[in-house]
């Protein structure tokens, strides 16, 4: 027995040789010279996978380096052709309909969590319907009065949470940063009744929901892993939760106010069907969770920086002082116009966008084989494209010094990110904005639509802590930890633990 088994284990290791060594072969004898240049890779399927997943920036200047621009590499079993640089970004980004899909990339990620019939779920022309709806709900006098709902928020946390008890400490930040975020864009992109909801339950449905968005759900959504069952599960309870909000209001029609939920209640498609109330569900689930990561993301990153050089920390509050301060020393509630006031809280945001971005790769399916401009390559059907317009971002020859995280890099530098073509796909004019090295939120038909309360929501919740807080490094860290990149969006490695103090304490 012992024998047939050892015979079995021998038979299998060198069939895997074999593929191994057939794999090399096909690499260093068979390239196909009219696509791009194939990573070289060991073993079949799994192929670049683990030293994409561990550091994709890595990676992908080292490929840079060694292959151009232009490569292609296999993650699970699947070849991926990287473009980088401003023309990869003009290529892929504003790739036509006809020639990339965004949707057979992202949906089986995407559906489960967010809901049927909306994003990934959806024709492209009635997401850009949906998109429009959105940002319509993200007016002026809606960002204006966004600024005191998110400083309430801010300071009730400061005052409440057993993170801040006492005049000084030591706090997990992305903790911190990830209840602060919920409660800002809960209450500000959502409104009242959806805050009050956000409670204990709320919160473990809102964990629950986000791991669905593990890499491994790329592959596998449907799998009856706990992780999955745990999704579905919180998110029928967290659709319930929306449309019983709606069935309420519609209950009570003359008590309107001008949240997303009214907004969305409103708006009808142009084929005149007003928006189911599943769909509304939906797409707030759909906007909470795309509000709270990125804000939670940056803002974790923006405290980690701050700590590390509390110079800056205090650069921030004087910057405060002198442009908002009634002389005495006071500074008064936050106002919308006090946003343009405060250009260095702008250039931290900026540059923490730049150095941090939470999403290192955006790709499409190909639909045509498509040709690559000034090379001999054609990008067959059979791959994906990738984009990272954080390789630009943090490229030498755009940004010298380009690791380090410098906001007065800003200082004198002219805006050229709106610059560009102008362009309509069916949610309002836009700028097509590849040709600027800095995409923080992305570029063509799937750029961001709420940049503009991003940036609102970031610079008050920012502005209210450094008003009341100092923020400081606690192990003789001089800089900022590592990077995770083990989930779809990446922020720092947990736990990031910084130290504390009441800038005047008892007067929170």
């Amino acid at each position: 027995m012992m024998l047939v088994l050892l015979a079995n284990i021998a038979y299998a290791v060198s069939g895997c040789l074999v593929l191994i060594a057939l794999n090399v072969a096909r690499q260093l004898l068979f390239r196909n010279k009219s696509e791009p240049p194939v990573v070289f890779h060991w073993i079949p399927f799994l192929g670049n996978t683990i030293s994409y997943g561990v550091d994709p920036y890595a990676f992908f200047f080292s490929c840079r380096q060694k292959y151009g621009d232009i490569f292609t590499f296999v993650l699970l079993g699947r070849k991926t052709t990287v473009y980088l640089g401003v023309q990869g970004n003009e290529f892929i980004l504003n790739g036509k309909l006809k020639d990339v899909n965004a949707e057979e990339v992202y949906g089986p990620l995407t559906i489960p969590v967010f809901g049927s019939d909306v994003i990934y779920d959806c024709p492209n022309s009635k997401l850009m319907e949906q998109k429009k709806f959105v940002k319509f709900g993200l007016t002026q006098s809606a960002l204006e009065s966004h600024v005191q709902l998110i400083e309430k928020e801010v300071l009730d946390y400061l005052k409440t949470s057993p993170k801040f008890s006492g005049t000084s400490g030591e706090i997990d930040v992305s903790a911190a940063m990830a209840e602060i975020t919920i409660f800002t864009a809960g209450r500000a992109l959502q409104g009242g009744e959806v805050r009050k909801k956000l409670t204990a339950e709320f919160a473990d449905l809102y964990h629950d929901l986000d791991k669905g968005f593990r890499p491994i759900n790329f592959m596998l959504p449907w799998a009856p892993l706990p992780h999955n069952r745990k999704r579905d599960i919180a998110h029928v309870r967290m659709r319930e939760i929306y449309t019983e909000i709606i069935k309420e209001r519609r209950k009570n029609p003359d008590i309107e106010s001008s949240d997303m939920i009214w907004n969305l209640m409103r708006c009808t498609y142009k084929n005149g069907q007003p928006v189911p109330d599943k769909e509304i569900a939906h797409m707030m689930i759909t906007l909470l969770m795309a509000g709270q990561h990125s804000s939670s993301a940056i803002s974790s990153w923006i405290m980690l920086r701050l700590a590390s050089q509390p110079e800056i920390i205090e650069e921030l509050y004087q910057e405060q002082v002198t442009n908002l301060g009634s002389g005495d020393g006071s500074l008064p509630p936050l106002q919308y116009r006090d946003m343009d006031r405060l250009s260095l809280m702008r250039n931290v945001i900026k540059e923490t966008l730049r150095v941090h971005s939470s999403i290192h790769s955006l790709m499409r399916k190909v639909k045509n084989p498509l040709p690559v401009p000034g090379t001999p390559y054609i990008v067959p059907t059979s791959h994906v494209l990738l984009a990272s317009p954080g390789v630009t971002a943090l490229s030498e020859e755009y940004f010298p010094n380009a690791s380090r995280w410098d906001p007065h890099r800003w200082d004198n530098q002219v805006e050229k990110e709106d610059e560009g073509e102008m362009v309509d796909y069916g949610y309002g004019t836009v700028s097509k904005g590849t040709s600027s090295p800095y995409l923080p939120f992305g570029a063509g038909r799937h750029r961001c639509i709420g940049e503009k309360f991003a940036y609102i929501n970031l610079a008050v919740i920012v502005s209210t802590i450094v008003r009341h807080v100092k923020l400081f490094n606690t192990d003789g860290r001089k800089g900022v930890p590592a990077t995770d990149y083990s989930s779809l969006l990446s922020g720092p490695v947990k736990p990031a633990v910084i130290g504390w103090e009441s800038r005047f304490p008892n007067k929170l």
